[in-house]
């Protein structure tokens, strides 16, 4: 039968017999159809790590494939996209790594703007970018596409494409593409415009009650990226991010209730933070109140929650960054005892100093000693609470490391400035042959006492017995509205220094 008399079968007959003898075409045409089967099939690229699937990664690869498609199409975009979710579950992967290189599988000419917090952490996004197109996987699949020779850096790579001409001999041409420039929260991009521009993690989490850091971004959000559009109608924005501030970019976008921003807000667990979850229909999708059970169950979240403390919890985990008020530590689950584990059971014992300025300034100077044993349980044994003149303060602060014992190691809190630094070395000075190091926490009381507060509520920290048992746990009970706070600081630096090497890593 002639191609004539079999109409178009012979066409298609072609094709899949091309298809058949190249598989890699397959490859090509089920990743160009579908973000999420790219994305899988390039994962090995980049990571030594087994891919695992969970509903949110291809709901996310759908949503993102969309506003590409518009924006491919040139079409006027729909809306603007927040994603809210919690860390370590492939944000980064599929919205500032994989995401660009699939759009330029199918429109090469797309360019893209790319910002977070800190330059190293958005040129790494973009390094992966580069790591996945130079792979022999990737040149074998889409040999027309490489990084443009004399345009490869990680802060500003750009795309070409290379296609047969119709000239004799079908020598090849090149056609200039988009890029990808890549710069922190801050930083400049004049001279640069994004078809899309997406921002991701655009505030440093032990920043994030820094009001500077909070303005710096929501105003560089506001009036520089919003700038930098190659087409105002067309380019769209995607932010991705924990939440961390009740105003942080997330909070700021919100608070402006604007008709063409779609919100997705998937906490890590909704039994507790049900009214996050944006959009609703989505908790069809939840297991036993999760939104990840193979990578976030419940043992690891509660591991989370003390390590990020109950606001970071409540902002990164449950994506509501309500900052924590009275009632914050629950003074019933804090356990009297008569004696201590035996010295065999006990790793590692500090006391950590808050001094007062003066006897006349009202405040108290604190020692508070915390010890860790081996089954992670945390023990308050002494705390030390006086208002005396300098002199006086520094040798009670000697005779009580001389109580402690050298094997105690006694730490300064060191306030801001030159006379918090002149009056720590004072006191090391003062602790000759201790072990001895001042400190200089940074952020708010509050959220500083966060992850103690966790441990304290948990049923996790006991005290022996004292006549300064009731007034520390006053404290704690009206923390942070009552008269004083100097007892639970010494006792949230103490527990900071005590915990660690019990921390989990957060991906």
């Amino acid at each position: 039968m002639t191609d004539k008399k079999m109409g178009n079968k012979a066409p298609k007959k072609a094709v899949m017999e091309e298809l058949i003898n190249n598989p890699l075409l397959v490859i090509r045409e089920l990743n160009n159809r579908n973000f999420y089967n790219f994305l899988k099939f390039f994962w090995p690229e980049i990571s030594n790590d087994t891919f695992k699937t969970n509903w949110h990664i291809p709901y996310l690869c759908s949503e993102l494939q969309e506003i590409a498609e518009r924006v491919g199409r040139r079409e006027s975009r729909k809306h603007d996209l927040l994603i809210n979710i919690p860390p370590g579950t492939t944000k980064t992967i599929t919205c500032s790594i994989m995401f660009p290189i699939w759009c330029w599988t199918r429109w090469h000419w797309m360019r893209f703007i790319t910002a977070s917090y800190s330059a190293s952490l958005a040129l790494e996004s973009a390094e992966y970018s580069r790591d996945i197109m130079r792979s022999e996987k990737f040149k074998a699949v889409y040999p027309e596409l490489e990084i443009k020779d004399d345009k490869d850096t990680k802060s500003n790579f750009k795309v070409v494409k290379r296609v047969l001409g119709s000239f004799p001999g079908r020598q090849s041409r090149i056609l200039h593409g988009g890029n990808r420039y890549s710069t922190s929260i801050g930083g400049t991009v004049t001279g640069y415009h994004g078809h899309i521009n997406i921002w991701d993690d655009p505030i440093n989490p032990h920043k994030a009650v820094s009001e500077v850091e909070l303005n710096n971004a929501n105003r560089w959000v506001d009036t520089t990226l919003s700038m930098r559009k190659t087409d105002k109608e067309v380019t769209t924005t995607i932010g991705i991010m924990q939440r961390v501030h009740e105003n942080d970019p997330s909070g700021h976008m919100l608070a402006k209730k604007k008709s063409n921003l779609k919100h997705i807000c998937l906490p890590g667990e909704i039994r507790n933070y049900r009214d996050q979850l944006e959009p609703k229909e989505l908790e069809k999708n939840y297991k036993n109140g999760l939104l990840d059970p193979k990578r976030m169950n419940w043992d690891v979240l509660k591991d989370m929650e003390a390590d990020l403390g109950q606001y970071g919890y409540a902002g990164q985990i449950g994506q509501k960054p309500t900052p924590p008020g009275g009632g914050m530590f629950k003074v019933d689950n804090l356990i009297a005892v008569e004696k201590l584990p035996s010295e065999v059971d006990i790793k590692e014992v500090v006391r950590y100093w808050d001094k007062a300025g003066s006897q006349d300034t009202g405040a108290y100077t604190v020692g508070v000693k915390i010890a860790r044993d081996k089954k992670g349980i945390f023990h308050i044994v002494d705390v030390k609470r006086f208002q005396k003149s300098a002199e006086e303060r520094e040798r009670i602060i000697r005779q009580t490391a001389e109580a402690d014992g050298k094997a105690v190691k006694q730490y300064i809190e060191q306030e801001p400035g030159s006379g918090g630094k002149e009056s720590a070395e004072a006191t090391i000075r003062n602790l000759a042959g201790f072990r001895c190091e001042a400190d200089r926490p940074t952020g708010d009381k509050v959220y500083r006492a966060d992850p103690f507060s966790v441990q304290v509520n948990n049923g996790n920290v006991t005290m022996l017995k004292g006549d300064w048992n009731h007034d520390f746990v006053e404290e704690l009970r009206f923390f942070p509205f009552g008269t004083y706070q100097d007892q639970v600081d010494a006792a949230s630096g103490a527990f900071e220094k005590v915990r660690v090497g019990n921390r989990v890593k957060i991906l």
